[in-house]
This record gives structure tokens, C-alpha cells and sequence, in this order.
């Protein structure tokens, strides 16, 4: 395997034991947290032969989620989970390339392919440095749907509804629905909903169970409002980066490729268990009728086509039309890699990270200034 070949140096004990602060702000029962963070600091451990010793944060106790990118640079962290779609000015890049959310679906696709695009783009690459930040691996939700407190089936039951949203796409679609896009972070959907501030939120299905959703939203609709990678999943402070070893970067890779097989799989699962155990509570879950699909479908279509042009009028993008075209080139180049691949496979998508993207690092330089 061509992981293991990297990672060889790994079995050997080392001699000293470099310590470091992680942080994910979702509870360990998300998979960005879970296999993200819990698992994945046992499995960085493991790989390294007991030298890097990640301490692990999870849920808000250290950092809030508008907060992460700067405990990064500050170096509160040296390494955490950031989405990008809370801080929008500082890493426009990032945020330009969300905005095709809505086009995707797939997950395992969109976790590769971000995490190549956004070690390999230029552009990209510049704005991790500029904002003090070594990239090493993407997350990707799985398509998001609506969770409500009263049933939103068609466009006449959207109306006036106050709705969760996360990123500017999905904000203006809500609008253009006739909804009340709020943008608020995940972590306050249960008590928005609860209260009755929220009438819906979107995110992944799994939250049902994960964040117990299906007790304050007994109506889901499998209506895919886009996806979600905007940031790392795991952001280095680049002075912590610097003063490892190429080798110890080697290991963070190999942890980086695996977990990210890790949460893909385990989010795929954890959607189908979020629903069934939401109808099993009383809850319902339903198709969306034709018109609310339809629209849906016009604003996917009518986004997607006018990425490039708010890449450059929202977001500053001096070359937008390139950004998004690399972008999309990168989701396709991926799409096709894992046409014939078993994506339930941990081993088998942990080998195709490694060959396809980690090999072609050069950890002696990458991410140092």
C-alpha cells in the first residue's frame, strides 16, 4: 500500500514526545469530531509510535466556532476544525468555491476533491498562507435537508418559515422561497428550534440523532439544499507546522487520508440511522411536492452558472473564471476515480488519498514559509 510505504519510518519509538492542542467545535458524536478529532488523535499516536500526542477538544469549552481560525493563528490551538463560511472576509477563496454547494451531492467525491484543490490551487494555497494556516485534509457534509418543527413540503408552506442556514447560496435561495433565511451556527439549532426561533434548520440528517434534533423537529423533508466543505478540517498554526519534522508531517498525512475515509463513511451511515430512528420516534419524513423540487432545481442550475462571475463581484477574485473552472475540473477528476471504487472500503479510499494527493506532497516544504 502505497500509505503504508510513507509511513514506514513510523515503527521505530521515538525518542520525545511532541504534545500539541486540537480542537473541533461539534460534539464527539459528529463525525468531523469523532472520527475527525477523537479517533483520528488515537490513530496519529499510533502512526507516529507514541511521538505526536494530540490532546483533543471537542464541542465549544475551548473555542466558538467563529472563533477557530483565530485560535490558529494565535497559536491557542495548533491544530482545529474551521469552516470557512464563518469568516467569509478573511478567506474569500474558500467561500467563492462554496458557493458550487449546491451543485454537488456526493460526499466521498467532494472530500477528495477539495482536499486536492485546496493543496494544489495557487490561489487557494495563497490565502492559507496569507491567513496563517497549513490546509491538511476537507470535510464534507453529506447533503444538507430541512428538519422543522411544523411540515415544509411545498413553496406555499415555506413561506415565513425561519430557517437555519449556513453560507450565502443557501441564504438566498431560502429568500427567493419565500423563507427567513438566520444564519446562526450549528451548534444553536436544537434551542433555536426549541424555542420556537427557528422553524427549520439545514444540515445532514445524522443530526437527528447527533444533536437530537428529533425532539424539537418531527418533520424532516429529503430536500438537498447543498453540501458543505468550505475550510480545514484540520488548519496547522504554521509555527507549530515548521517545527516538525518532514517525518511527523508524513504522519499527519496518513492521519489526514484515512480519517477523512473514516468520516465519510461513518456520516453515510449515521444518515441513514438519523432517519429511521426519527420515524421510529413518530416523527415524519417526506419527499418535497414538485414545486418546491423544481425550485430547488432553477436556483441549482441558475448558481452554479453564475459561480465565477460572484467569485469576482462578491468575493474580490482577481481571475474568478479560472478559480472556478480548476475547481470543477477537480471535482470531475475525482467523480472519475472513484467510479468504480468501494466507497464503504476505509482501506481502498485511504490508499486512492494517499496516491492521488499525500504522495505528491513534498513534506519538507509544503506549508513552510
Amino acid at each position: 500500500m502505497m500509505y503504508a510505504a510513507l509511513a514506514g519510518f513510523a515503527a521505530a519509538p521515538a525518542s520525545a514526545q511532541t504534545n500539541f492542542i486540537a480542537n473541533s467545535f461539534y460534539d464527539s458524536a459528529v463525525p468531523m469530531s469523532g472520527e475527525g478529532y477523537v479517533q483520528w488523535a488515537e490513530l496519529v499516536q499510533k502512526l507516529s509510535g507514541g511521538d505526536l500526542v494530540p490532546e483533543v477538544f471537542t464541542g465549544t469549552v475551548l473555542l466558538a466556532p467563529r472563533a477557530s481560525l483565530q485560535g490558529i493563528q494565535d497559536n491557542v490551538v495548533q491544530v482545529a476544525h474551521h469552516a470557512a463560511i464563518y469568516t467569509p472576509s478573511d478567506l474569500p477563496v474558500a467561500n467563492a468555491v462554496q458557493e458550487l454547494g449546491f451543485a454537488y451531492s456526493d460526499p466521498t467525491v467532494a472530500i477528495f476533491a477539495v482536499t486536492d484543490f485546496s493543496m494544489n490551487n495557487e490561489v487557494q494555497l495563497q490565502e492559507w498562507q496569507d491567513e496563517q494556516v497549513v490546509y491538511l485534509g476537507a470535510y464534507a457534509t453529506p447533503a444538507y435537508v430541512l428538519m422543522c418543527s411544523s411540515p415544509v413540503r411545498n413553496l406555499a408552506e415555506i413561506k415565513g418559515k425561519r430557517i437555519r442556514t449556513a453560507g450565502s447560496a443557501v441564504s438566498v435561495w431560502v429568500e427567493e422561497a419565500g423563507g427567513i433565511p438566520v444564519n446562526v451556527p450549528s451548534s444553536e439549532m436544537y434551542t433555536g428550534l426549541e424555542r420556537g426561533t427557528l422553524d427549520c434548520a439545514t444540515n445532514s440528517a445524522s443530526d437527528l440523532v447527533d444533536r437530537s434534533l428529533l425532539e424539537v423537529a418531527e418533520h424532516t423533508t429529503l430536500l438537498s439544499t447543498g453540501m458543505y466543505w468550505s475550510g480545514p478540517q484540520w488548519g496547522y498554526n504554521p509555527d507549530f507546522w515548521e517545527g516538525l519534522t518532514p517525518e511527523q508531517r508524513k504522519v499527519l498525512m496518513e492521519a489526514s487520508a484515512r480519517s477523512m475515509a473514516r468520516m465519510v463513511i461513518a456520516y453515510g451511515k449515521k444518515v441513514d440511522a438519523g432517519l429511521e430512528a426519527a420515524k421510529a420516534a413518530g416523527g415524519n419524513v417526506y419527499e418535497p411536492e414538485e414545486d418546491l423540487a423544481a425550485n430547488v432545481a432553477e436556483f441549482r442550475e441558475r448558481t452554479s452558472s453564475a459561480a465565477a462571475e460572484k467569485a469576482g463581484t462578491d468575493f474580490g477574485i482577481a481571475e474568478p473564471e479560472a478559480l472556478i473552472s480548476d475547481f470543477e475540473l477537480t471535482m470531475q477528476k475525482w467523480q472519475e476515480l472513484l467510479a468504480d471504487v468501494d466507497t464503504s472500503d476505509e482501506d481502498a479510499l485511504t490508499d486512492l488519498a494517499m496516491q492521488e494527493i499525500y504522495s505528491k506532497i513534498d513534506a519538507e516544504t509544503y506549508g513552510v514559509r
